[in-house]
């Protein structure tokens, strides 16, 4: 299960889904306007022509790509001063239309408004996450409360609330398609759920609430990138990198030279969680103490501290259910998710922990005693598993097993191999996709490469974006964005990226991956795949509409291709010769991947961890929140508490650097709903079952899985969609067995 994320574009404030949960979770709003029946608006020039915008018309370019060569961060001001104006014209039009309400002149006119600030808001907010400058994180924090007013001036306009609720109660009367029906009810439901229901005060209050939490989840991001930054690890003898491949240690001098720390290598912090994949390489021990210390300390005090913003953040959010009617925050998000409830998270993660925490703990008993038998042998003094311990025992312990070393499948795993004969190959064989790379396409970044997509009747079907590399201006983790959602109606085709943060070598050697940034790179194309094949009628049901916890189950399922021994011969070929991987050596690949998914209950036991302290700090009520002060005893008494606080396995996060529901980019999509890994490697599990059920890698079996549940967007019940595809409710037994569990506890 990759740790990755999901990330739209979150800051376009068009009436949509992906914008109305970034308004809803990040408290987008600020400027009153009183209650009138009509939008504020700020002076306009009264002559003149606007100044030309590269956002102003629809790009020319295939598939509509954001002309990148054209744009400039001095663009993004006007542009957005332009759109928003142009938007609130537009729905002062719809509100105040003298007709009476139809489908056509208020719902799919919604549909068709703030075309340009949706422009606008898709580049910038990619852009701030995968190639930031200090002017676009000044624009950034500029325009965060803007852009939360300009929400809050749509979502709680009375006119508008007035005519679709008009709408709403004669839909009986109005012989809508299925589609057309659940658009006029989700609007309803995404209009009350912003408070347009509020009396007046009540709107002023959520008001200066939405502006707060607006800035301050800028405020986090932003802080947390610099966090991630400052954390790196600075070496001074290259002796102390022992382990690590010539690779990554030629990575860390380019690193160490970039920084200007010439003769010293540099160790970043790449990935967003806790755990750093170095760990499971480097020898020295102090070192991997260093790291793992370094990874913990983000954003925990110092010039870098998330956490006086995390506890507003949350307070804040708990006033903001209080006003809308809701007992919590986590109440509030989970009423839109599959999940449903509280109560059905809760009983989900509660019966997990005891099977998994008994797993981890035996793991642990089985590194204690390599540990204890290396000292014996070596006749040096043992010592206690610790957390920066883990992943170095349980791969010593893999190679061990299986006289395995990772170092000696990278050279057939070759990025380049990998994406075109792996991920590609995957694609094209199940479900009939072939790829073009363009080079004549304008890109925001050198290293990132274009491929025009063909559907399987050689028709045009999207662009894919692959932006790899990492860079010191770029997040950490991985995720997928939509420059360009689907929409027929908009006559609009997918733009995404997949961002990845693989070290890049000195020039000219080659990228060779491990199974993790190889798991990974299968993963995001999974959400690549479900924005691709979305085929919905309005915006609203796009991909990014997907509820957090079914928004990770197509890149979790997208996964087994990765290890499937099909896919996996197919690319795993010698970067130097082309010779494929030997077939002794192809064996114990597929073995040591087995080996892992049941031995990484250890991680399973982190994401729990992370799951249940996101759920914890969201279930609080409204006055009972912890100040910035009390926020780490508090995360470990919640620990404590559900039974996660195993000292050698801390969670993927720590709240101060808990990006994923903390972040104005990500947080729309995991606030209270981290747990949606969990729950969608459920549906996950369920369907690489039944995959291999039904023949595997085949083009009906592809067929099946678009037609039924990729190419619906949130126009159809999610969990109706997988019991259509899957033909019964999910079921947990797939997963347990594939993480090597039982619901007794015991390993398999």
């Amino acid at each position: 299960m990759s740790v990755s994320r999901y990330r739209p574009a979150q800051t376009a404030p068009k009436p949509h889904h992906a914008a109305v949960a970034m308004m809803l979770i990040t408290g987008a709003g600020a400027v009153a306007c009183n209650n009138t029946t009509a939008l504020p608006q700020p002076p306009l020039p009264s002559a003149g022509k606007p100044a030309q915008s590269p956002f102003g018309q629809v790009s020319t370019l295939p598939y509509s790509l954001p002309p990148f060569d054209q744009i400039r961060e001095s663009d993004f001001r006007p542009a957005f001063e332009q759109s928003m104006a142009q938007q609130r014209r537009e729905l002062n039009a719809i509100g105040h239309n003298a007709e009476a309400p139809s489908f056509d002149n208020t719902i799919v006119a919604l549909e068709h408004s703030g075309q340009m600030l949706a422009r606008v808001s898709s580049v910038f907010s990619n852009l701030t996450s995968a190639n930031t400058s200090d002017e676009l994180v000044k624009i950034q924090r500029e325009m965060a409360p803007r852009l939360s007013a300009h929400q809050d001036a749509i979502y709680l306009d009375p006119a508008l609330y007035a005519r679709i609720d008009r709408l709403y109660q004669d839909r009986a009367r109005l012989g809508l398609d299925a589609e057309s029906l659940r658009l006029l009810v989700r609007y309803r439901i995404l209009f009350a759920r912003a408070g347009a229901k509020l009396s007046d005060e009540g709107k002023e209050k959520l008001r200066t609430i939405n502006q707060q939490l607006s800035s301050l989840m800028t405020q986090f991001e932003q802080t947390l990138l610099k966090a991630n930054n400052d954390g790196a690890v600075v070496v001074d003898q290259e002796s102390d990198l022992d382990g690590l491949p010539p690779e990554r240690i030629a990575a860390a001098a380019e690193t160490a030279k970039s920084r200007k720390l010439d003769g010293k290598w540099v160790i970043p912090l790449q990935e967003i969680t806790t755990f750093q994949s170095v760990l499971t390489q480097l020898k020295n021990r102090q070192l991997r103490e260093r790291i793992y210390r370094a990874s913990i300390a983000r954003g925990n005090g110092g010039p870098d501290d998330t956490t006086v913003a995390l506890a507003q953040i949350i307070k804040l959010r708990a006033d903001k259910a209080t006003l809308l009617g809701y007992r919590d925050f986590a109440a509030y998000m989970l009423e839109e998710e599959t999940a449903g409830t509280v109560e059905a998270v809760n009983k989900m993660l509660a019966q997990l922990v005891p099977t998994v925490e008994a797993s981890t703990r035996r793991d642990g008993m089985e590194l204690q005693e390599l540990i204890d038998t290396e000292a014996k042998a070596s006749h040096t003094r043992t010592f206690r598993l610790q957390p920066w311990d883990w992943p170095y025992y349980a791969e010593q312990l893999r190679k061990q097993r299986y006289d395995f070393d990772e170092e000696q499948i990278k050279p057939y795993f070759e990025l380049n191999h990998v994406l075109q004969d792996g991920v590609f190959y995957a694609a094209h064989q199940l479900y009939g996709l072939t790829f073009k790379e363009r080079t004549d396409l304008p890109v925001y970044h050198k290293d990132v490469r274009v491929f025009e997509v063909f559907d399987r009747d050689g028709s045009p079907l999207a662009v894919f974006l692959a932006d790899y590399f990492a860079r010191d201006n770029k997040n950490r983790g991985a995720w997928m964005d939509e420059y360009v959602g689907q929409s027929r109606l908009l006559g609009l085709k997918s733009v995404v990226v997949n961002c990845l943060n693989i070290p890049k070598p000195p020039e000219g050697q080659p990228v060779l991956l491990g199974l993790e940034d190889t798991n990974r790179m299968f993963h995001e194309f999974g959400h690549a795949l479900h924005s691709m094949f979305s085929n919905v009628q309005y915006p609203l049901f796009g991909q990014s509409a997907v509820p957090p916890d079914f928004i990770e189950y197509p890149s979790q399922f997208n996964e087994m291709w990765s290890y499937d021994p099909q896919v996996l011969a197919h690319y795993a070929k010698h970067y130097q010769t082309g010779a494929p991987i030997p077939q002794a050596l192809l064996t114990k690949v597929l073995a040591v991947r087995k080996f892992s998914a049941g031995y990484k209950t250890r991680g399973y036991l982190g994401f729990l961890g992370a799951a249940i302290l996101d759920q914890s700090l969201h279930q609080i009520p409204a006055g009972q929140t912890p100040d910035a002060k009390d926020m780490m005893a508090f995360e470990a008494t919640a620990l404590s508490k559900a039974g996660v606080d195993d000292y050698a396995v801390p969670p993927y996060f720590h709240a101060p650097y808990f990006g994923h529901i903390f972040a104005v980019n990500t947080a729309s999509v995991y606030a209270a709903g981290f747990y949606a890994y969990i729950w969608s490697d459920v549906l996950a599990k369920d369907t690489e079952h039944w995959m291999n059920s039904h023949g595997g890698l085949q083009r009906a079996n592809g067929d099946a899985l678009r037609a039924k549940v990729l190419s619906h967007g949130f126009s159809t019940d999610p969990l109706a969609m997988f019991v259509d595809f899957y033909g019964k409710p999910p079921e947990l037994g797939p997963l347990l067995e594939a993480r090597g569990l039982t619901v007794s506890g015991r390993s398999r």
